[in-house]
Parts: structure tokens; C-alpha cells; sequence
């Protein structure tokens, strides 16, 4: 019998993307109160769309004051009906802006200006070349100033050119730094082009992709400096770049390149220590063909980012990828795989904070997923650290101390039982850190390591998903100390991560990366969810893989041909929300 999930934080789970109900407002009427709106906004309030990757950041002025973002689908439908009247599924991806002057209770939803259909004041100010936005990241200096990172693609042309662009938008305090805190980066003030990638079709050529972002907040030389970094693909490598601002996002430096084109690399992390000094960690891929394994490296920079020392490891470990042969990711039609499972695409993936308020040492804290094991035989041809073979995956801590170049020997934050567990994040603040992460504990599709190991997560062995599979977990710990092995959940009501909601209804996806923010008192996280999506059988099922699989979204296409949401049923891939909360 599966015991009930032991309970979450005191607050309950709050819902950053208002895409049915509240609304979406325009960063133009927030700031000076005219009424706009626009048809990609409309959709927006009724879409039930889907929204992931999201990340936060509170306001070191203010920590009442609180922004997220996400990769958000809500105006995916506003480009007009096919033959049939089906919405054709072709408008912007984009970046929200969700806001909170509450502490996290509540949150205003938006989309950060210049996206496709803007005919707002403020959509000049975006100077950007792309018709669609994603991998959001965020940070604040301490002027009142939030700057918003991201990746970019898709020409507004409609022709299949992808671009590939990076880019960074500026919200400042429209009362300027002066003004009262509550106001602390709500206008939108700028986006610019970082890095431009090649316009080949396909993501071919160059194309920049996996942003992170930080500003120095340290009151020192490079204070008000922001740091931006993504992994720069091309047809046959990766490498790590960097480029700096001056001058609040206004212009940016040539980018720096941090590496040395020998591996695979990408997932950047930016941190500043309490004296400037400029870390920036990821994840490459190490040694021969024959004997590969994950690593996570550094740069360091001590002249605000101008220059950077050669790259260097901090550990090493087995990484882990869900795969079925040459797919990290399965559902129906061309995204079916012989294994017959469903799952989202989910490896490997290092964060890394530091505490810019402590000048007393030059720490860095990294959190990262490895495969954990037991390492068994999973009969088919899905698995996690090869094919067939299946493991369970869990968050390690360790701490470079970046004076010195050593590191603590990585210790587990919280001993599986039978759990994966994927996407740490960390934030450290006043001696203590803080990590939250996505965890199958209360998964029913699986009773003992063994079984978990050899299964897709929310997956029974029959081949059917299961309602309750997935959560958010998280633990806090002095830095003193170290991880005492307990956890808190965070999230009230555990999810199915596997609704099939991407390419046109037959893959799932649940984005890359969650987040959690640390400043004064209080510590928030945010997470993807598939609670609002209401379940059905897929229909569809009986003919692509060999049998219909319950609490699969049900396929529901037309879901805005009256253009009245109340009549649409929430199901077929709608409904993949953003939801945050106070974290331990």
C-alpha cells in the first residue's frame, strides 16, 4: 500500500503563471497604468498553456519583492485557425515576468516586451531580432535594477532560419534608485543582443543556448557589473563564453571563450564570491570514447571577468541521461520508442551559488545529480547510465574553496530509498544553504529500488503513467555543518511529469532546470507541474504503442476554435503551470 505523502511547507503552493483567470498584463500597464492589451495577451489569460524551466530572484532591496520567469507557451495558439478551425499551434514561445510584491503569496503574470504581436510603447525598447525566447535566467544588482537572460530563436519572417541569438533585458525602478522598493525592477527598460548565432535552419551552425546570469552586489570595484555565459554549440563542439556589462545592460563586452573546444560542455553557472572574484562552473564530458565519464569544471576571474584562469575540474562523476537507444525522450508516433515507455528528457545538471555578502571566505557551493544505483538490467532499451542498464540518480554537495583550488569530498544531500532524484538547485545565504530538487519518493508506480531503478520515472512495468510520480523536495543546512540527510517537501500535490503536451501531443517535456532563491529571512523555490492538466485516456494510444495509458492528457486540439475558455476542456497537453513556495 503507498503511504500518504508526509506533508509540505506551511504555505501553500503558489501559481506564478496566471494563463486562466487572472490574466496576463502588460508590463506597460503595470508601470504607468493606460490600459493595452493585445491578441497574444488575450490568449494568454485563457490559454491553460504550458510553462517551464522557471527560475526567481528576490529583490536584495525588498524581499517582498519577488520576479520569476519561465519558458512560457501562453500565446502558442494566437496565430490564427487551419482549415478546420483548429488554432494552429505557431505563435511566440517567450519569456514571462512574474511578479510579486507580497513575499511570494501572489503574482502578477507577464511577458517581457518585444515578443512577436507587441505593438505596446514598450516594444521599441526591446532590441532583439528573434520571434521566440526561452531558457530564462535572473538576477538583481542592489540599485533596484533586475537584468532577465536569455536564448533566442526563430525568425519573425517565418522562414526556418533559427538564429540562435542571446540576449538580456534591464527592469529597472521606474522612480529610479530613489524610489520606493516595491517598485524595484518593474519596468522594463532594454533588451540587447549579447551574442548573435548563425541564421542556418535546424539549430545548425552556431547556436548559443544554456544562459546564466549574475551580478556582482558586492559593494566593491566590479559592483553593478552583470555577468552573462551560455554554451556556444556549433555542428561539431561546445564551448563556454562570457560576456560583461558595465553600464546596466546597455552594451556588452566580445565575449570571452572559457574553453578549449576538447569536450562536450554546457549548463554554465555564474557565481561571485565576497570579494569579486567570478566563478563560472558547468559540466563537460571527460576522457576517451572508451572510457568516458562527467566532470564539473571551473574558471575563475579576480579582475571582474576581463580575463579568466585556464579551466580545471572540481569532481568527477557517473552522470546519468533517461534514454531508449538514440532518444532522451519517448512518447507517441515518431516520438514512440521500443521500450514502449513514456518519459521526459532529464541528465545531469551542476548549479553552484556563493553568499556575495561574506568577505570572509572565497567559497563555492555546488550541488549536482549523478547516478546513485543500484545499476540493474532493465530488460528493454531504455536506461540511465547505458542502454539497458537503469540506476536511480541523487543530488551531491561539494564546496570548492576557490582561494586554494581544493574541494570538500562530496557527501549525498539526502539518501534515496527508492527515489530519482534530478534538477538541484542551491541558493546560500547567512552561513546556510539551501537546495530544493525534483524527487519520485512518493512515485506508486515502483515499490523497491530494484524496480525504480529499471523504470522510467511515473512508469509501471505494464507500460502505463501514473498520476503521482513526482515532487518538490528541499532541505537546509549550515555551512558549518554540512547536509544533515533530512528533507521537507514542498510541493502540496505530487504530478504526473509525463503528459504527453510537446509535439503536437506526442512527447512530454518538462523543461531543464528548477530554481530557488535565498535573501534575509526568506528562501523561495519554483517548479514546473502538471496538476491543472485534467486526465483522459489518449485515444490515440490504441493504434501508436499498443494500448491506451490512463492519466495521459486526453486529445483535445480544438481548444480554442469559440475563442471562450470556459468551455475548453483542460486536457491534451494544457495546463503545465509554474508553482512556487516558501522553501526550508
Amino acid at each position: 500500500m503507498t503511504q500518504p505523502a508526509p506533508a509540505s511547507t506551511p504555505a501553500g503552493d503558489t501559481r506564478l503563471s496566471n494563463d486562466v483567470g487572472g490574466g496576463y498584463t502588460s508590463n506597460y500597464t503595470m508601470v504607468t497604468g493606460q490600459p493595452y492589451t493585445d491578441a497574444t495577451l488575450t490568449e494568454c489569460g485563457r490559454s491553460r498553456g504550458r510553462q517551464n524551466e522557471p527560475s526567481v530572484a528576490i529583490d536584495p532591496r525588498n524581499s517582498n519583492v519577488l520576479v520569476g520567469s519561465s519558458n512560457d507557451y501562453c500565446g502558442v495558439y494566437n496565430d490564427g485557425v487551419d482549415a478546420d478551425g483548429a488554432p494552429i499551434a505557431s505563435g511566440p514561445i517567450w519569456l514571462g515576468y512574474y511578479r510579486s510584491t507580497t513575499g511570494g503569496s501572489s503574482f502578477q503574470s507577464s511577458l517581457v516586451p518585444g515578443y512577436p504581436g507587441d505593438t505596446s510603447p514598450y516594444a521599441g525598447r526591446a532590441h532583439i531580432r528573434t520571434a521566440s525566447a526561452g531558457d530564462p535566467v535572473l538576477a538583481w544588482d542592489t540599485h533596484g535594477r533586475l537584468f532577465a537572460g536569455s536564448e533566442s530563436s526563430d525568425d519573425p519572417a517565418g522562414t526556418k532560419k533559427t538564429f540562435g541569438d542571446v540576449w538580456v533585458a534591464t527592469y529597472r525602478n521606474p522612480g529610479g534608485e530613489g524610489g520606493a522598493t516595491t517598485n524595484d525592477g518593474k519596468e522594463f527598460q532594454r533588451s540587447e543582443i549579447v551574442a548573435r548565432g548563425s541564421s542556418a535552419p535546424n539549430t545548425l551552425g552556431k547556436f548559443n543556448d544554456k544562459t546564466a546570469i549574475e551580478v556582482d552586489r558586492t559593494g566593491g570595484s566590479c559592483d553593478g557589473t552583470v555577468y552573462f555565459a551560455w554554451s556556444r554549440f556549433t555542428n561539431t563542439s561546445s564551448n563556454i563564453y562570457l560576456s560583461r556589462s558595465t553600464d546596466h545592460g546597455a552594451t556588452w563586452s566580445n565575449p570571452v571563450r572559457l574553453t578549449q573546444s576538447t569536450h562536450d560542455v554546457q549548463v554554465p553557472e555564474i557565481t561571485v564570491t565576497g570579494n569579486g572574484h567570478v566563478y563560472v562552473t558547468w559540466v563537460a564530458t571527460v576522457g576517451n570514447k572508451h572510457n568516458e565519464t562527467d566532470a564539473v569544471q571551473y574558471a575563475r576571474s579576480t579582475n571582474c571577468g576581463a580575463t579568466f584562469a585556464q579551466p580545471a575540474d572540481v569532481v568527477t562523476f557517473e552522470g546519468y541521461a533517461h534514454s531508449d537507444g538514440s532518444s532522451r525522450d519517448c512518447g507517441d508516433f515518431a516520438d514512440a520508442c521500443p521500450s514502449g515507455y513514456t518519459f521526459f528528457r532529464a541528465d545531469s545538471s551542476p548549479r553552484s551559488a556563493t553568499d556575495q555578502n561574506d568577505k570572509s571566505s572565497e567559497d563555492v557551493h555546488i550541488v549536482y545529480d549523478a547516478a546513485y544505483g543500484p545499476d540493474v538490467p532493465t530488460g528493454t532499451s531504455y536506461g540511465m547510465v547505458g542502454t539497458g542498464v537503469g540506476s536511480l540518480s541523487a543530488v551531491y554537495y561539494t564546496v570548492l574553496h576557490g582561494a586554494t583550488g581544493t574541494h570538500t569530498d562530496p557527501v549525498l544531500v539526502n539518501r534515496p530509498t527508492k527515489q530519482h532524484q534530478i534538477f538541484p538547485d542551491i541558493a546560500v545565504n547567512a552561513g546556510t544553504a539551501h537546495v530544493l530538487w525534483w524527487d519520485s519518493r512518493n512515485d506508486s508506480s515502483c515499490a523497491d529500488a530494484t524496480t525504480c531503478a529499471a523504470q522510467p520515472i511515473g512508469n509501471t512495468a505494464d507500460r502505463h503513467v501514473v498520476q503521482d510520480a513526482l515532487d518538490t523536495y528541499g532541505t537546509s543546512f549550515s555551512l558549518a555543518s554540512g547536509p544533515t540527510g533530512s528533507a521537507v517537501r514542498i510541493s502540496d500535490k505530487s504530478t504526473n511529469p509525463n503528459f504527453e503536451q510537446f509535439d503536437n501531443r506526442a512527447v512530454p517535456f518538462a523543461g531543464d532546470y528548477l530554481w530557488i532563491d535565498s535573501v534575509g529571512s526568506r528562501t523561495y523555490g519554483v517548479w514546473t507541474d502538471w496538476r491543472d492538466t485534467v486526465p483522459g485516456t489518449d485515444a490515440r494510444e490504441t493504434s501508436a504503442d499498443g494500448g491506451a495509458e490512463p492519466g495521459e492528457g486526453a486529445d483535445v486540439l480544438q481548444c480554442r476554435t469559440n475563442g471562450s475558455a470556459d468551455t475548453c476542456p483542460r486536457s491534451g497537453g494544457l495546463d503545465q503551470n509554474v508553482y512556487g513556495d516558501l522553501a526550508p
